[in-house]
């Protein structure tokens, strides 16, 4: 039997005189069922029937009172029960602190939150308390003035309207000079505003950075050495990003799907690697990660990818359909807020000859169909678009057009090499590099290409 059928019942009347008792037993121990006790009796003809002797009661200060009582009367158990009522009365009469407003959830359009213990709808008011962003990107505008965007994956404590501490993640601070001294925290770094625009970041692994994009901050490392930070200035605590490379981010990873018949880069002949502009990294063919950014605003930080499978066993002549599958990883490097919805093009490399780079030696300066730092659209045959939009979580990119499939069955060689770069640009030289599973990944799957056959009658 539910509580509100028994409470239902009991003011009815209808409960035996030991499921009364063992009722108001529960009651008394239960401030729950308390509660929902005085609403249901509030609800009910049992208490509209004492109208005028509550009000009389509320006008004397709440002096004690009797009840009406069920039709099973036991004295005992229904004074308590009465005291109890007259109690959770008093209770929730009386006046109740409104929780302070400290920041709004101005934006969170596809956010996916867990464990948060503020509310998550667009337009919330927050108390502090805890927010845990899985997907997406959101804006809290605290009531100082300032504006946090969090990126996903993330978790926030909101502290008041002058202060947060960011446990795990990336966010990106517009302070106004009303907000000056607003703070913002990690585990190991404290960072106070002077009116300026700044990015920070934490990791479960003690590793925290801050960069001032304009303005000032004073940021505290481990509780001392406090100092000051200008415009394109960055601290590190924990293991710094090498020289002029973006602020460095924590990297979760993907997962698997079953497929057509397949070559991935990390079978036969196949291989795959980035490259950076200045090469100042040298070869990337053995990183667990294929980097892609396009920038006008730092040259050295433009990245492309190359992917090249072996055909040998890809019944080609008679396919039907082809996809390039890519899981997407988090880079570590940059900030989601400062690149809009990204936009990437994938091209075939028309010279067969050019197959054969070496992902030992490939860097940015002579890497297949380059020309002049950019790419050589001479050599190459576009095949698809795709876009990623921007706090997007680690997921599975599918590509597949009639241009691909073409491309495929117009091999000579059984070798095919498709090059990815991204044709979006960003907003600062700190915006983020975005990231594929390279075939030397731990745990996520390499580029892998799928073919589906024609079916035989």
């Amino acid at each position: 039997m539910k509580d509100e059928e028994r409470i239902d019942r009991a003011l009815d009347g209808q409960l035996s005189p030991k499921e009364w008792e063992a009722l108001q037993t529960a009651v008394i121990h239960d401030a729950a069922l308390r509660q929902l006790y005085v609403e249901r009796a509030l609800l009910h003809g049992q208490l509209r029937a004492e109208r005028e002797l509550l009000t009389r009661l509320i006008e004397d200060d709440f002096a004690p009172i009797a009840l009406s009582r069920p039709r099973f009367w036991l004295p005992a158990a229904w004074a308590a029960a009465a005291a109890i009522v007259t109690g959770l009365i008093v209770f929730h009469l009386r006046p109740v602190n409104p929780i302070e407003t400290v920041a709004t959830l101005a934006e969170a359009k596809g956010c996916k939150w867990a464990g948060s213990d503020l509310p998550t709808s667009e337009g919330s008011r927050l108390g502090a308390g805890r927010l845990a962003l899985v997907e997406g990107m959101a804006t809290l505008k605290f009531e100082s003035g300032a504006t946090i965007t969090l990126e996903a994956p993330s978790t926030l404590h909101v502290l008041s309207k002058m202060h947060c501490r960011l446990i795990e993640g990336s966010l990106v601070a517009d302070v106004p000079e009303s907000a000056h001294g607003f703070t913002v925290d990690t585990d190991n770094m404290q960072v106070v505003d002077f009116g300026t625009r700044f990015g920070v970041t934490a990791n479960t692994f003690g590793n925290s950075q801050v960069l001032v994009f304009e303005g000032e901050v004073e940021v505290n490392r481990n509780g001392h050495d406090a100092r000051r930070l200008t415009t394109g200035n960055a601290v590190h605590v924990g293991d710094p990003p090498p020289h002029d490379q973006e602020v460095t981010r924590s990297t979760p990873t993907g997962e698997s799907r079953d497929g057509w018949l397949t070559a991935t880069t990390a079978t036969g002949r196949g291989k795959d690697a980035y490259v950076r502009r200045g090469d100042a990294h040298g070869p990337t063919g053995a990183h667990p990660l294929l980097m892609v950014k396009h920038t006008e605003l730092a040259a050295n930080n433009e990245r492309r990818i190359f992917l090249t499978f072996d055909l040998s066993n890809m019944p080609l002549r008679n396919a039907v359909e082809a996809e390039l599958t890519l899981d997407v990883e988090p880079s570590g490097l940059g900030f989601s807020a400062l690149v809009p919805d990204s936009r990437f093009s994938v091209y075939g490399l028309l010279d067969d000859s050019l197959d054969n780079w070496a992902e030992s030696e490939v860097i940015w300066n002579g890497a297949p169909a380059s020309l002049d730092g950019g790419l050589d659209l001479q050599s190459v045959t576009k095949l698809a678009d795709f876009e990623i939009r921007r706090g997007a979580p680690p997921a599975r990119v599918i590509i597949s057009s009639a241009e691909l499939l073409q491309f495929l069955r117009s091999d000579r060689n059984s070798l095919a090499t498709l090059i990815l770069i991204r044709e979006t640009g960003e907003f600062d030289r700190q915006g983020l590099v975005h990231a594929f599973a390279s075939k030397e990944h731990p745990r996520a799957f390499p580029p892998t290409l799928r073919v589906k056959p024609a079916e035989h009658p």
